[in-house]
């Protein structure tokens, strides 16, 4: 298929734990400087090799990202690497969707934080031989002298972190949900997520999704 008609989707991995209004800005500014058609959210399944009990369960970060998502144009959630062999690695997360959807161009959006450390990625030098690359601006990262197939998008700095999150849902009786829509943070209080007193109390009448 012809380059020129295939929809340029930008590729953007985490573990959106949770996700939250940061992660939507940067795919609304992509979209917008028109650096990509769309965005899509791939949400990262647990390493069983390198268990992370801060982790909230795959199924329950899957869902959260698409509340995120429900009313949002152009920007969509992928959990292809969840039937992929683990740990999963970018590198063949892109290759699959390539053969799975040759209509699209797909191109891998990091941050610069992320770029730092990109040498050590599996297969990080066919990625950047295969695969263009857009990397956003992060806080005490400079970014020079990159690549021919690396575009350094211009996108706000927002500080913002789903770390801080967390701990305030767990520890600040105040927090009403700064970050979050509005249906991730309804979701979150329901079932008690990301607060351990709250989800003991909330987990008999909680039901797995």
């Amino acid at each position: 298929m012809n380059d020129s008609v295939r929809l340029i989707t930008g590729i953007y991995g985490g573990s959106f734990n949770p996700i939250h209004e940061g992660h939507l800005s940067l795919a609304k500014a992509l979209a917008e400087s028109g650096l990509v058609d769309e965005m899509w959210f791939l949400v990262s399944p647990q390493n069983p090799f390198k268990v992370n009990a801060d982790l909230l369960d795959d199924e329950e970060r899957l869902r959260l990202a698409r509340l995120a998502v429900a009313d949002v144009q152009g920007v969509e959630v992928c959990d292809r690497e969840f039937s992929l062999p683990r740990p999963s690695y970018m590198y063949n997360t892109l290759r699959a969707l390539s053969q799975e959807h040759p209509d699209r161009e797909f191109v891998l959006v990091i941050g610069a934080d992320n770029w730092k450390r990109f040498p050590d990625w599996y297969c990080s030098k066919d990625i950047l031989s295969d695969y263009r690359i857009i990397i956003y601006p992060r806080p005490g990262y400079e970014l020079r002298d990159v690549p021919r197939k690396v575009t350094i998008a211009d996108t706000p700095l927002l500080d913002i972190s789903s770390t801080e999150i967390r701990q305030r849902i767990a520890d600040d009786p105040h927090y009403d949900g700064e970050g979050l829509t509005a249906a991730v943070w309804e979701e979150i209080k329901e079932k008690g997520l990301y607060n351990p007193q709250k989800a003991v109390t909330l987990q008999p009448q909680s039901k797995r999704i």
